[in-house]
């Protein structure tokens, strides 16, 4: 069953290949969308390459809704993008696939049901179709080299949705164990500033101070985890065992 939460669905008209659109399941379960309908495949339906091609996502092609028509696919929404490089003259506004989808997160929480259409891979979609859209979705893409395959198109508007609707981490780093505490950090500047001090390191005397507080900053600028800070102890103790076997 559909996981219930607040989402577009995703509407591909009239896809030629079951590769496509298994990998269009698999684009959009990637990022938590399930609400696939589908309109007059060219291949019949249920179609095994699209099985084959959905991977872990095949669970999206069995609910997936099936209809005639695009304005039966289209019939109980309330607000529909349609993704095609151009509008053909047909007035409408147009948005980037994030523009896109923060708008269509925008309508959801306010209880609108919401839907982006994808044409058919050979030659997209024909006016009829984006004539029953509200608006248009337009790829910024390479203008010499504009096309988009299906899933492609389909995977990229998921991750958008995905980026509106959920609270996305920019920038992290998963430690590989737990990160040192400040007093392990300072433990291990001692260690080292004690034994590079018996090695005559901080010379001259004058610029000692100051050489000794860039390898304290030194150390408060890496993230060491517990187990860097042994590591680095052990080195140390292990060169000066070399050192003193002769």
């Amino acid at each position: 069953m559909p996981t219930g939460l607040p989402q577009p669905a995703f509407i591909l008209l009239r896809p030629q290949m079951g590769e496509n659109i298994g990998a269009a399941a698999r684009g959009m379960w990637n990022f938590g969308l399930d609400r696939m309908r589908i309109t007059s495949p060219r291949d019949g339906w249920p179609n095994q390459k699209a099985v084959a091609m959905a991977s872990g996502a095949g669970r999206l092609l069995d609910e997936a809704q099936m209809f005639d028509t695009t304005a039966d696919a289209v019939g109980d929404c309330t607000y529909v993008y349609a993704t095609t490089a151009r509008p053909r003259g047909l007035t409408k506004p147009v948005f980037s696939p994030e523009a896109a989808m923060q708008d269509a997160a925008r309508r959801i929480a306010e209880g609108q049901n919401v839907a982006v259409m994808f044409g058919p891979e050979r030659a997209g979609m024909d006016n009829e179709d984006i004539a029953q859209a509200n608006a248009i979705i337009s790829v910024p893409v390479n203008p010499e080299f504009s096309s988009l395959n299906l899933a492609q198109c389909v995977l990229l508007t998921a991750y958008e949705w995905r980026r509106a609707s959920t609270e996305v981490v920019h920038e992290r780093t998963d430690a590989a164990g737990e990160w040192a505490t400040q007093i392990e950090v300072e433990k291990l500047a001692e260690h080292y500033e004690g034994q590079l001090t018996e090695a005559g390191f901080f010379y001259p005397e004058d610029k000692a101070p100051s050489m000794k507080m860039n390898l304290r900053n030194l150390w408060s600028r890496m993230p060491l985890t517990r187990h860097d800070v042994q590591i680095l102890h052990g080195i140390m103790r292990q060169m000066v065992r070399w050192k003193e076997r002769g």
